[in-house]
């Protein structure tokens, strides 16, 4: 008998044992709890009113109720350029202020028609850079709405592997 050979698998086996407590943990922690998104307190809350106001809850199930918003995040986060991250950044905080000076409260506080007009104001804005944030934050709310999970099984009734199969089945020749 190898006894140093057992000694180590011993110890290793061990180790593994002390491990387990937290390796289970870190499994059961899902991205959106562990993501540390660049957007301030403010540009998130801005940001998911935006997604609310685009794709609002009504008969059907809301962008936000779906987590569009914190998809945005991280989309924005990770896929995007800083460039683009702080434009966005920037007219998430004009939208603020356009909301303050135009309705006299803040964006999240506006009413939903209020909200739309503020974001068809940003639409049509001559400038190109802020038209084009605009545009990705409106396609890419659509994108994950229309992509989620509540949404593809609930309304477009998406089935992983749709049918059953059956292999062997007696034919009558």
């Amino acid at each position: 008998m190898n006894r140093r050979g057992a000694v180590k698998d011993l110890l290793i086996a061990s180790g593994g044992l002390i491990a387990l407590p937290w390796w289970m943990q870190a499994c059961r922690l899902s991205d959106k709890d562990t993501h540390a998104s660049s957007f301030s307190e403010g540009e998130q809350m801005a940001l998911a009113q935006v997604v609310d106001s685009l794709i609002p809850a009504g008969q059907s199930i809301g962008a936000l109720a779906v987590g569009v918003d914190k998809y945005l995040q991280k989309l924005l986060d990770d896929c995007y350029e800083s460039s683009m991250r702080k434009t966005i950044k920037k007219q998430l905080r004009a939208l603020g202020s356009r909301a303050r000076s135009g309705h006299g409260c803040s964006f999240d506080a506006c009413t939903q028609q209020q909200r739309e007009t503020l974001l068809l104001q940003w639409a049509s804005s001559q400038d190109p850079a802020i038209r084009a944030a605009f545009n990705l934050i409106k396609s890419e709310t659509i994108h994950g709405y229309n992509t989620s999970q509540q949404v593809l099984e609930g309304y477009f009734g998406y089935q992983v592997a749709p049918g059953h199969y059956f292999g062997c089945v007696p034919r009558k020749a």
